[in-house]
């Protein structure tokens, strides 16, 4: 997170460029000069409601405010022109070796990543095509069996992505079929952890948009057919077994299953290799996947305090999850009875979900807009 003094200066500069005072930026805000000052000299922490307000006054972008230094669609369209290593080994030749088969890993581990800053709908042909050329290497390609499994982890890490992705972009079909083609690769590739993970983000889909009873039975298939998981993955794979849960109001085995998250994610250590995958799960994603398995099952009064606490360690970049995480908090409130502030939640949210074409987070926005009235 960018240190609170620089980002304090960002805004005065801004200000001063465009030659407005100090009062004349209290008169277009709700905030006092004062409180201003203590933003502007880092006095205060900045955050984004800060930042958004300030863009408004001053006609500026806010990630302009933010220095950020790259813009994630253009990144994305980038990497749209460019050519991946699957096409260029396809203009190249037919063998493929261990070299090939590190850089396909780099390609996929960079594109996961991209898919932290940009919303399926803008994402979505990018890591379709990706999959298509990495699958018609394998096809076609001669390699070693060493390095034949490589790539077919490489097709079952870009399915679980794809799948991903489609399904953010509202593409629910395309994401069930991909997610089933990339399990299908990890079993031929000998990964049980990678096969679960994949049945499990199907699962997590179908307990959003199908029937969550159905997911449960799917969550709990992928955790047990991927027995061996190191403890993050595994941790991971019974995050999906709670939301099911609590999504066909099983409070008994949602609450249980959150229990084994725990455990599994408190038995890591440095010293257990993890698949790339699990790297943006932590304390705080763990945190804000409780809070929404206790809204489904009836606790809203303990949801708010993990969801809060979780939104406030994100910054600027991962727009669409601060978005989707204050529908969450947003709806907690709501149904603890507590309106105007749910309505003063999600209205943040709906500012933060400004430009991210995301079907999923428009969805959620529009859901608890509805909630709060």
């Amino acid at each position: 997170m960018r240190h609170m003094s620089d980002l304090g200066s960002r805004l005065r500069a801004a200000r001063e460029a465009a030659g407005m005072s100090l009062a004349a930026m209290a008169a277009k805000t709700h905030w006092s000069k004062a409180q201003l000052g203590h933003l502007e000299t880092g006095a205060r922490a900045v955050k984004r409601e800060h930042v958004i307000t300030y863009s408004r006054a001053l006609n500026v972008s806010a990630e302009s405010l933010y220095g950020q230094p790259q813009d994630p669609l253009r990144v994305a369209h980038e990497w749209l022109v460019a050519d991946g290593p699957a096409r260029v080994h396809r203009s190249a030749g037919r063998r493929v070796g261990q070299s090939f088969a590190t850089e396909l890993e780099q390609r996929v581990n960079d594109l996961r990543r991209l898919d932290d800053t940009v919303g399926g709908g803008d994402l979505i042909p990018l890591v379709r095509r990706e999959l298509a050329e990495t699958s018609a290497v394998v096809k076609c390609a001669d390699y070693s069996e060493a390095v034949g499994r490589r790539l077919l982890v490489a097709v079952g890490e870009l399915s679980q992505l794809v799948g991903w992705v489609a399904s953010d972009a509202g593409y629910f079909l395309e994401a069930r079929h991909v997610y089933l083609d990339g399990v299908s690769a990890a079993r031929d590739a000998g990964d049980r952890t990678l096969a679960g993970q994949l049945l499990s983000t199907l699962s997590y889909q179908m307990a959003n948009v199908g029937n969550p009873a159905d997911a449960a039975l799917l969550a709990k298939s992928a955790v047990k057919g991927a027995h061996d998981a190191p403890p993050i993955a595994k941790a991971l794979l019974l995050e999906r077994v709670a939301w099911a849960s609590a999504r066909s109001r099983d409070a008994e085995s949602a609450l249980r299953a959150m229990d084994a998250v725990d455990d599994a994610y408190e038995s890591r250590s440095a010293g257990i290799g993890e698949p790339e995958w699990v790297y943006w799960l932590n304390r705080d994603e763990i945190d804000v996947m409780a809070g929404r398995c206790f809204i489904e099952i009836g606790q809203p009064d303990r949801a708010a305090p993990l969801l809060s606490h979780a939104i406030d360690a994100y910054d600027s970049e991962h727009a669409r999850e601060v978005a989707l995480y204050r529908t969450w908090l947003a709806e907690s409130l709501a149904r603890a009875g507590e309106l105007d502030a749910a309505r003063d939640v999600i209205e943040k949210a709906r500012s933060t979900s400004a430009g991210i074409n995301s079907a999923r987070l428009t969805r959620r926005v529009e859901d608890i807009e509805q909630l709060v009235g």
